[in-house]
Parts: C-alpha cells; structure tokens; sequence
C-alpha cells in the first residue's frame, strides 16, 4: 500500500508540471511592475498563449464603487465589434408572430409554459435568455432558477423587449454582459487568443467604453482603479486606463 501512494504522489505533481511550466514561460514575458499599452499588452498575451486550444482572453476591472450600496450598481451590455469566438445560445420566451421571429433570427430555444416547464425540469443548455413584456408573469416563476446564473431577462440589458429578433441577434453576434461583483470587480471573456490583434485591442475598447459609461451617480472619486487582461492559462498584464480612451 505504501508503494502504491508514493507512486500516485509522483504522478500528480508531473501532471502539474507541464501546465507550471508553460505559465512560468508565460510570465516570464509580462513586467509585473509596468501597466501596458493596450496595443503593447495583447501583443504579450498573444505570445504567452501556447495551450493546446483556443485560450479566451479575459478582461478585469477594479471599479471605485462600493457595491453595498444601491446607487453604486454596475451591469450593461456592450456588443464586442468582433463576437467573442464563441456559440452563445439564446432562449426566448415568446408566442405568436414573435415566437416565429425569434426562430427566424436564430434563437436555440423558444416558448413560453413548456419552455418554463423544461427550465424547472433543470434544462438549462443556453447563455441568453429573452423575453417578450407580456411573457414576464411566466418568465416571473423562474426568477430564483434564472437569477443567480445571471439568466434573468432584464429590460435594461434589452432582454426584455417585444423586438425580440434584434435581441436574438445581438446576442448571437457576441453581445457581453457585465455586472459588478460584491469586491468591486468587473470581468468578461472578450475574444480568444487566436484574434488578431487589432480584433482584440477593439474588443478592449468597446468593453472598457461601455464600463466607462455606466458610471454610477452614486461612485465618487477615481472611478478606474485598474484595469487587466489575461489568458485562460496565463498571468494577468496591467493596462493603462489612458490607452484605452476612445480615438
């Protein structure tokens, strides 16, 4: 028995070293001290990305609002110029002529009781849920299964709206959505590794624009704290707030 636990505990750190090793390369390449140009830190992660896929590069953003408070909310929509490299399936609760519509635009799954039913039933296999206004007393039902998978149709975020096939739309084109996190942090995954690199500096952009402008009334002082980007498997670069204002 003895033999056997040392031989399993060989085996794990070797596992683990092949991934240390490819991120140890990784960091190698990034400052930890410096905070980047946009242009200058996509150019990095791009070349620390050597995993067997397609690494998505993710975005975060340390706000200066206090997330306790109700006036300090965070949470929008921004439509990445370039999608994110990923399938998003929609469901769209909807009857009638706007069922036919949301089918026509591209939804995966659309109903309205029987779609409710499935989502109970714990079916949950899509990233975007939409509805029609008059659909929200089904859609109302579902809130504490919907709600904190971030599912919820929000009129807001334009989820809940009778024009459901731009809706549809947005959301397959590679519409992100963002809120806030109780430690003032805003992240998305905004495209993949395989990008070009103009591709992911506009995707940057857009998703730090669209954060930028849902300032809060209620957030005083530095508004961006810091903003970083990353890959799946690699370290996180620093970024300077100032390269990324809008040309």
């Amino acid at each position: 028995m003895v033999k056997k636990e040392k031989a399993s505990s060989k085996e794990k750190p070797a596992e683990k070293a092949v991934g240390g090793k490819r991120y140890a390369a990784a960091a190698k390449l990034v400052d930890r001290s410096k905070s980047y140009a946009v242009t200058e830190a996509v150019k990095v992660i791009k070349i620390g990305a050597k995993a067997k896929y397609d690494e998505t590069v993710d975005i975060a953003i340390n706000l200066g609002v206090d997330t306790k408070q109700s006036d300090q909310q965070v949470r929008g929509m921004v439509a990445m110029p370039n999608g994110i490299g990923k399938t998003i399936r929609v469901a769209v609760f909807a009857r009638g002529d706007k069922a036919a519509d949301a089918l026509k635009a591209g939804a995966d799954l659309v109903g309205a009781d029987d779609l409710a039913e499935k989502i109970l039933k714990g079916e949950m296999n899509f990233d975007r849920c939409i509805a029609t206004p008059d659909m929200m007393a089904v859609v109302g039902k579902l809130g504490k299964v919907l709600g904190p998978r971030g599912l919820m149709p929000n009129p807001k975020l334009g989820t809940v709206t009778p024009n459901v096939a731009d809706a549809v739309k947005n959301a397959k084109s590679g519409q992100v959505e963002f809120r806030v996190e109780k430690a003032g942090i805003v992240h998305a995954g905004i495209g993949k590794a395989s990008f070009s690199e103009e591709a992911l500096t506009q995707n940057i952009k857009a998703f730090f624009e669209a954060v930028n402008k849902a300032k809060p009334t209620g957030s005083k002082g530095n508004y961006i704290k810091k903003v970083s980007i990353s890959t799946t498997m690699g370290p996180g670069l620093k970024i300077d707030p100032s390269s990324l204002a809008a040309a």
